[in-house]
């Protein structure tokens, strides 16, 4: 028996265990957005040079997958759950090595920036392919919350994020910015091969889902005010998360005269202890204390931004960034949770394509704030606004998560009925 039969059996999964042949597709499939995500964030700089472009310039390649993959994400997972997750998990992932094919050959910033949006449409399958995929190995197992595969997917995409400005940060090293493009084609070539191995071919389950999803994603969503605020918490989280993430990178590198090879490294202390909070935490299926002390270190975090200078010794800075690492391993699960038993199973593809819209609702949101807190250069002062900007977001997450008390219901155990309520 080799690894590959290991980590990818060719045998059918035995009757109520999940099917482990499903994991590295979808997996790989969800993380292709992540790391292009992380990656581009210490490319920044270095593509506003060569072109002669700036921060409010290349904060477009930013906002131009985000605004595509906003788009794209509901109306994909739609299709998702319309026409099945594997015809959408190929289509995006060929797309996907398109984008990369166009984005390494660029001659000048716009068409960059053409490519990050065909890379933002063809990211937009992978995660509601793999949520619904997920329900429904759950239904087939009996397993309503599958709290340890769930968990695999958000430290996977946890992990590119710690990959992501390390690997951006070394290929700029080795090829230049370019290759950060050109590593799609091998990624997209990877997941159409694990994907037509894997996953199973969909045998007129979409007319079906079709009927029992009813009117849409937009109708359910006005009637599911738990659902709704789950969302919000989502793009005020994310707005903070990315706001730190391409404001804190490129002040390492401008700001505080760090390579971008040494920008990508410094954020490795930060998503490694995320990962390992995500690993600790993630068998607990409750969401509600997860939020609260997520909220309460990210608002730590953010003002602790404030303290930083050019002349802060980098271990301090590396410490602040640290804070925000329990957010990052608490929040983007414990939302992911959240939805899964919040939302309607036949919509399930649809609502995952809308958490990730808002997910990169909040990426927009960060870049247009980094680009308008920067506008005199990328300096400390800049990094304060940034930073006030974040600690006020980061507040209103706490605020929301106060509000919900539905919240605290999800991952306990159903309360056992009580004699008398059951004798006749």
């Amino acid at each position: 028996m080799t690894a590959l039969d290991v980590l990818l059996p060719r045998t059918a999964a035995p009757e109520g265990r999940f099917d482990r042949r499903l994991l590295a597709p979808l997996i790989l499939g969800a993380l292709l957005n992540p790391v292009n995500s992380s990656m581009i964030a210490v490319a920044l700089v270095p593509i506003g040079l060569a072109f002669g472009a700036p921060p409010a310039q290349t904060a477009w390649l930013v906002s131009g997958l985000y605004l595509a993959t906003a788009v794209g994400q509901p109306v994909v997972g739609r299709l998702v759950d319309s026409f099945g997750p594997r015809r959408l998990y190929l289509l995006g992932t060929a797309l996907t090595g398109v984008a990369g094919v166009l984005g390494a050959f660029a001659p000048n910033l716009p068409t960059l920036v053409i490519a990050r949006v065909v890379l933002g449409f063809g990211t937009c399958a992978g995660f509601p392919a793999a949520m619904t995929m997920i329900r429904r190995e759950g239904d087939r197992t009996g397993d309503e919350s599958p709290a340890g595969v769930l968990t695999v997917l958000s430290v996977s995409t946890q992990t590119v994020a710690v990959v992501g400005p390390t690997l951006g940060g070394l290929l700029i090293d080795v090829g230049g910015w370019r290759t950060l493009f050109a590593v799609n084609v091998p990624l997209s070539l990877t997941c159409l091969v694990l994907g037509s191995l894997y996953l199973p071919r969909e045998q007129r389950d979409g007319d079906r889902a079709a009927r029992a999803g009813g009117a849409g994603p937009a109708l359910g969503l006005l009637h599911n005010a738990p659902l709704v605020a789950t969302y919000v918490r989502t793009l005020l989280s994310y707005t903070v998360s990315y706001a730190f993430l391409y404001g804190y990178t490129q002040w390492l590198e401008a700001g505080r005269g760090l390579s971008a090879s040494v920008a990508g490294l410094a954020l490795l202390p930060v998503f490694g202890v995320a990962i390992v909070v995500t690993t600790l935490t993630g068998r607990r299926p409750e969401v509600w204390w997860k939020l609260l002390v997520g909220g309460a270190a990210q608002l730590a975090g953010c003002l602790a931004l404030l303290t930083l200078g050019a002349s802060t010794p980098v271990g301090l800075v590396l410490g602040v960034g640290v804070i925000f690492a329990l957010p990052q391993g608490l929040t983007s699960l414990a939302n992911q949770n959240a939805l899964y038993h919040q939302a309607d199973r036949a919509r399930l593809g649809a609502s995952a394509g809308l958490l990730r819209t808002f997910m990169y609702l909040g990426a927009i949101v960060s870049s247009a704030a980094t680009a308008v807190f920067f506008d005199h250069g990328i300096d400390t002062a800049g990094l304060h606004r940034l930073a006030l900007f974040m600690a006020g977001a980061s507040a209103l997450v706490l605020f929301v998560c106060l509000s919900d008390p539905s919240l605290r219901r999800i991952g306990r155990p159903a309360a056992e009925p009580s004699p008398e309520r059951t004798a006749p």
